[in-house]
């Protein structure tokens, strides 16, 4: 089972949630989200471990606090329910809008434009 756990202290490590979540079951995964322009952390990871103790991580340190900020732990959503069906129309229509402010205006809004599609 994949878990999202949120709230995440900017200093916290692969090893650190690794640690923390192997008192709880087999940690098979990692992934400590990671800003794409910045490369700093977004504050989020994704955790994946047999679903016992998945479920009882969750049980345990949903809204515990670790490294000094209360996390946020819940089973994560595969990624194309997250927008929804409007939330992706949206996000096209903006990808639109973007490709048309950039042609006229900038070339970095044409190239971000022109690229997803």
């Amino acid at each position: 089972m994949k878990l999202y756990v949120g709230n995440l202290s900017f200093k916290t490590t692969q090893d650190s949630l690794d640690g923390l979540f192997s008192n709880y079951g087999e940690v098979q995964e990692v992934a400590i989200v990671n800003d794409r322009e910045t490369g700093r952390p977004r504050g989020f990871a994704f955790v994946t471990m047999d679903d016992e103790g998945a479920k009882a991580a969750i049980e345990a340190l949903n809204g515990q606090e670790f490294e000094g900020r209360t996390l946020n732990i819940n089973e994560a959503r595969p990624r194309e329910n997250r927008g929804g069906g409007s939330g992706g129309g949206g996000g096209y229509g903006g990808g639109r809008g973007g490709d048309r402010g950039g042609r006229g205006g900038g070339d970095r809004g044409g190239r971000g434009g022109g690229d997803r599609w």
